[in-house]
């Protein structure tokens, strides 16, 4: 039975067909499906980034806040570099178009 392309991803197809070339095509079909169902039961756990975390909780005090507004484009925050700076340098994304 043939493995229907339409329905995988970019990743997948580059793998079936890297089978075919290395085993033929009778053989990949079969240890495709076996790679398949390996992959299906891996669920991948997103990762939570912990610096974003900080940033959210240090941010949710101004939640409830109405003079605190990011405006539609928002902001973008930088660590200072040089010689001799520290801190953190804030601006405002524009649109640009």
């Amino acid at each position: 039975m043939a493995i229907d392309e339409s329905g995988l991803t970019k990743g997948q197809v580059r793998k079936l067909n890297a089978l075919r070339k290395s085993v033929g095509d009778d053989l990949a079909q079969g240890v495709f499906e076996k790679w398949l169902k390996r992959q299906s039961k891996a669920a991948s756990v997103e990762k939570s980034d912990p610096v974003a975390e900080k940033l959210a909780a240090a941010l949710a005090k101004l939640e409830n806040d109405p003079a605190f507004r990011l405006g539609n484009q928002g902001y973008t925050v930088r660590r200072a570099r040089g010689k001799g700076a520290s801190g953190f340098i804030v601006t405002k994304n524009d649109r640009s178009g």
